[in-house]
């Protein structure tokens, strides 16, 4: 391969948060925890929207859902407004040559995104890095001289639920060793859900492997940037589905040699609407005026570097309605909640799961409060919501003023009232047997 603009290569997997070794969460995932130590990490890395589709619709935008059109599942009728330009088109005008293998969750129609190829391979992790290594080893024995750097999106169906509670098909921890979620009961029932989601992980772990192994025996690596992320957090209660730090804190690892190596720790705040002018300035291209994302490569290249101060997260729709509006700075998280909803809303997959019919029934009976704000020094999982306090009146001022700001300038269709759903979304709803939220 020539020595030109490094390749690009970027892994996605679903609900999978911090879940992994290198983010002490318990649990063995060597390959990647080697990643970490060979790239870098960041520990401060923040999605979106805590789901899948708005997430991804960021990651592939540079901007928040509900300015993208993304503000809900793709399968159920969001898509990205028409005339939003998306990553790879972006890397396609930077030289790129642009591949897809696996899941992606932005489009119920994935040659709409932009990519040159988009390969049929399977959803799971296995079969997804199974298309993709094939395709690694023609272009390799190709050795072409004006071959384009490649840029590939590799997703991957895992972990996604459900959980499996047994050794059938996946082996899975045990659940009396696994470690506990500090937000949740430690009760059997999470901890089986915890084991089965390590199981589901592991099979991540396994395919990352083997993708660095391939791209060394092919010298691929030398020249190819890695990056591992996710959507957003782990699918268990009080996560997913909600502006809680478990839900938006992703993991983000990268590694490239000779330029973003050496076990590097990051703890300024990153989200995730910054992936695409980073990508886009790594590549070449010209970063767009009309994102919000900002790109923190010259973090990475150890230049001069304003870090965020805040970022901002949301959720308007999973499989209900469900607007919340959110700003997270070093410090403090602020949540604006619209509507009279549960205390915790809990989407589908886990309500039906054994974590959420633990729980649910306690955050099902309580009603949730307009407005919620975390001092996130004293109180790391936002279990002590300071609105009433006086001592906050100043912080909370300043919290809002954020949050009404980045609206406005975002023409958010909240500040219009409440979002009208499609009628497909009308039917998904009205079929659902969770209660009203």
């Amino acid at each position: 391969m020539p020595s030109h603009q490094p390749n690009i290569i970027f892994i996605i997997c679903h609900d999978l948060g911090q879940q992994l070794g290198c983010y002490q969460a318990g649990i063995s995932t060597p390959n990647l925890d080697a990643l970490s130590r060979a790239g870098v990490k960041f520990e401060n890395c923040f999605c979106s929207a805590a789901q899948c589709s708005p997430s991804r619709g960021s990651v592939m935008t540079g901007k928040s859902p509900h300015a993208n059109g993304l503000m809900g599942l793709a399968h159920i009728g969001w898509e990205i407004d028409s005339d939003v330009k998306k990553l790879p088109t972006y890397l396609g005008d930077a030289g790129y040559e642009t591949h897809l293998f696996g899941v992606q969750h932005e489009s119920a129609h994935a040659e709409t995104l932009g990519y040159n190829v988009v390969h049929t391979c399977g959803r799971n992790a296995k079969a997804a890095t199974d298309g993709a290594i094939h395709w690694l080893k023609e272009i390799s024995n190709q050795k072409s001289a004006d071959q384009r750097p490649f840029f590939i999106s590799l997703g991957f169906e895992e972990p996604h639920r459900p959980y499996p509670h047994d050794a059938s098909e996946y082996a899975i921890d045990d659940w009396r060793t696994v470690q506990p979620l500090p937000y949740l009961p430690d009760v059997p029932e999470i901890r089986k859900d915890i084991a089965g989601l390590n199981g589901l992980i592991h099979r991540v772990d396994e395919s990352v492997g083997r993708l660095l192994h391939a791209l060394d025996e092919l010298q691929l690596r030398e020249n190819t940037l890695v990056i591992f992320t996710t959507d957003h957090g782990i699918a268990m209660p009080r996560a997913k589905g909600t502006c809680y730090d478990p839900g938006i804190r992703i993991a983000l690892l990268m590694h490239l040699p000779q330029r973003f190596e050496g076990g590097m720790v990051y703890r300024e705040l990153i989200s995730n609407v910054d992936f695409l002018p980073t990508l886009v300035e790594f590549a070449g291209g010209t970063i767009p005026g009309t994102i919000e994302g900002r790109s923190f490569l010259p973090l990475l290249n150890r230049q001069s570097f304003t870090a965020r101060t805040h970022i901002f997260c949301e959720m308007s729709w999973h499989d209900r309605y469900n607007p919340m509006r959110a700003v997270r700075t070093e410090r403090y998280k602020y949540i604006r909640n619209f509507g009279d909803r549960p205390l915790v809303y809990i989407p589908a997959d886990i309500f039906k799961g054994s974590a959420g019919i633990a729980v649910r029934d306690q955050f099902y009976a309580q009603r949730r409060p307009a407005e919620e704000v975390y001092d996130l020094a004293r109180d790391p999982w936002e279990m002590n919501n300071l609105i009433e306090e006086p001592d906050t009146t100043i912080v909370v001022k300043e919290l809002r003023r954020l949050v009404d700001e980045w609206m406005e300038k975002t023409e958010d269709p909240l500040l219009q009232g409440p979002i009208t759903p499609t009628q497909k979304q009308r039917e998904r709803e009205l079929t659902d047997p969770l209660p009203n939220a």
